[in-house]
């Protein structure tokens, strides 16, 4: 950023100047400087909380995305800047936007998101697995990787519809003057039809990760059984530039990375083909930001002028497989299933607990067969899908909602279904000759605590998801100051490696999400009033110790400051997104006054407001389907 650059945090509805760094400060106004630029914030002294974590945002901003942070994740990671984005939202929707925009260049042509977004300019040996070794636009040209962009062929969990949702939110002139959905609209329906139809491995309706660094919880005991059939690549085969950063007592493995490294060796020469890996996990946290993002998809649908209806009712769907294929009413929470695992009839887990010979029956008519009804009724829906949409769109939308559905027929019908066909029929082991059912793995992972975020799961399971959650495993309003990522009481547990036991600051933010959707908002703002305090006292880290929250991993990190913002903006979120329904009713709806000094500062034309779009951008209300409609890391990444 240029010494002109600011960023505007506003509350009370005046706009801050932009300026140079030579002139004075508005008076009764803060600063904060960092890097030759200044932060304002009329309302909040020097040094607050709120300040220093939109420093760390702008310290972490490269121009057009936001890195992790710089030493040890100098790329533009998935999921984090769709967190990141959230965050951002508060402070400037359009770099918000633009986060989200520059992740989304990258996409393939099959409908994948990958991971990382490799910055050219960083030096090749200052992260691993670097673009040398992940080879995209070579061994993943048949899955339509960008010939321009350097990625990795993984992918990690499916945040980016919510996050986009929000940013719409935080400021809907802006969004709209620049078709911010429109433009996002088809590549987000790409990825979710990706993940739902290419990723089915286990033939249950929900999606599968290939690697553990696709789930985004790397290091997680989870992983250890279904690695445990992988052979690890050779030590002397690749260098670990995590070591540089961090300690190896906190890191995972040399032999957990040397399996990391093979699965991803043999996804890369397989052609970024899915399913003939040794590796499928179907995960709760995966699966249920999928189906949250499914909702928002449906609201974005709606705000484009289409019914969304069939979304919603996809993402119901998707919630009854997840109950179907994940949870285990006997212990308490959801786990994840290893598509290959068990002993062959898909009907023990392992070490012969049998959770799911204790799951069946258990939840009466709203079970469903996984073989039939939740993978048929899903195919269903997207019939459903190209009813709902068929002459619902004004014509200038054509090319968000028609041409997302030309964009699926021509995937089922052409080399992007070929290639689906081939991934499940090569290898030494089709997937026919696999148990499908697989089998549910004993390990407790924050992981089975975030469907909490859903608003469609049955109450009792909701009561009972926020038992566990304050119970010995995870201590959470008890013992732990923040919810760990593994059982407190597990056998691998750890407070300080890498997602073997250390609280993360984005899994809590979707916990207190959906403990204050599900009604605990006592619950929810302990909670939201811990991470507030950790973050602060930690240097906005990386990670922190579950009990004494210790700073853990890298310091400055870009999504523990991002979410930051977001709690400290939640108490007026209702209110804020109250006034937003309340404008839209009207013709005129502009950007927030407090955003226009950012975008003027970095060069953006000025945006025109809502009325120059009403004539053709249709809104349609919608009744908001979870908390995160209303407003109401880390790792090896790979």
């Amino acid at each position: 950023m240029d010494s002109t650059t600011q960023l505007t945090i506003h509350r009370t509805g005046t706009t801050v100047p932009a300026r140079t760094s030579g002139s004075p400060a508005p008076p009764g106004s803060h600063e904060i400087t960092h890097s030759g630029a200044y932060v304002y914030d009329p309302d909040r002294p020097a040094g607050s909380l709120h300040l220093r974590a939109a420093r760390v945002l702008e310290g972490n901003w490269t121009g057009t995305s936001t890195v992790p942070s710089h030493g040890l994740y100098p790329h533009q990671w998935s999921w984090d800047s769709a967190f990141i984005a959230i965050g951002l939202r508060h402070l400037s929707p359009l770099r918000a936007q633009t986060e989200l925009e520059t992740l989304l260049g990258a996409q393939w042509g099959d409908g994948r998101i990958p991971h990382i977004v490799f910055n050219p300019s960083v030096p090749l040996d200052a992260y691993f697995p670097s673009p040398d070794f992940w080879r995209s636009s070579t061994a993943g040209r048949a899955a339509g990787a960008p010939r321009t962009v350097q990625t990795s062929g993984i992918v990690q969990p499916p945040v980016h519809a919510l996050a986009a949702w929000l940013v719409h939110q935080a400021d809907p002139g802006l969004s709209r003057s620049r078709s911010f959905l429109s433009r996002m609209y088809p590549r987000l329906a790409a990825w979710h039809r990706y993940l739902l139809h290419r990723r089915d491995l286990g033939g249950g309706g929900l999606a599968s990760v290939v690697h553990p660094w696709e789930q985004g919880m790397d290091n997680s005991p989870c992983w250890d059984a279904p690695l445990s059939r992988v052979t690890p690549a050779a030590p002397r085969s690749f260098r670990r530039a995590d070591l540089d950063h961090g300690s190896a007592e906190d890191r995972p493995t040399d032999l957990d990375y040397g399996r990391y490294v093979r699965l991803a060796t043999d996804y890369r020469d397989g052609g970024y083909a899915d399913g003939a890996g040794e590796f499928a996990v179907e995960d709760p946290a995966f699966n249920a930001l999928l189906i949250a993002s499914e909702h928002a998809l449906a609201a974005i649908a709606q705000e484009l002028g289409a019914a969304g209806t069939a979304r919603h009712a996809r993402a119901e769907r998707l919630t009854a497989a997840l109950v179907e294929r994940l949870w285990d009413p006997a212990e308490g929470m959801f786990f994840c299933r290893d598509v290959y695992g068990g002993d062959g009839r898909g009907g023990e887990a392992y070490g012969g607990d049998a959770r799911d010979e204790g799951e069946s029956g258990a939840l009466g008519s709203e079970r469903r067969s996984p073989e039939s009804g939740a993978h048929g009724s899903e195919s269903g829906a997207h019939g459903s899908e190209r009813g709902s949409r068929s002459g619902a769109l004004a014509p200038e939308r054509h090319s968000a909602e028609s041409g997302a559905h030309a964009s699926e027929q021509r995937s089922r019908q052409s080399g992007a279904h070929a290639s689906e066909q081939r991934s499940r029929q090569s290898g030494a082991h089709a997937s026919e000759q696999r148990s499908r059912a697989g089998a549910l793995i004993p390990e407790r992972s924050v992981a089975g605590l975030l469907p909490l975020i859903l608003p469609a799961l049955p109450r009792d399971i909701a009561a009972t998801l926020v038992r566990t959650a304050g119970g010995p495993h995870f201590g959470l309003g008890g013992v732990a100051r923040l919810a760990p990522s593994y059982d407190l009481t597990g056998h691998a547990f750890d407070p300080h490696r890498y997602w073997r036991g250390p609280a993360w600051f984005n899994t809590n933010w979707l916990l207190e999400r959906g403990l204050r959707l599900h009604g605990e908002h006592g619950r929810a703002e302990e909670l939201r009033a811990a991470l507030l305090e950790t973050a602060d006292t930690s240097g906005f880290a990386e990670y922190v110790d579950p009990y004494t929250g210790e700073a853990c991993g890298a310091l400055g990190f870009s999504w523990t400051a991002a979410l930051t913002l977001d709690l400290l903006h939640e108490p007026a979120r209702a209110d804020q997104a109250d006034r937003a329904d309340r404008a839209d009713q009207s013709t005129h709806v502009v950007s927030h006054p407090g955003h226009r000094a950012f975008d003027k500062a970095q060069g953006t034309p000025p945006h025109t407001s809502h009325a120059s779009h009403a004539s053709h951008t249709p809104h349609t209300p919608h009744t908001p389907h979870s908390s995160f409609e209303t407003g109401a890391k880390g790792g090896d990444r790979g």
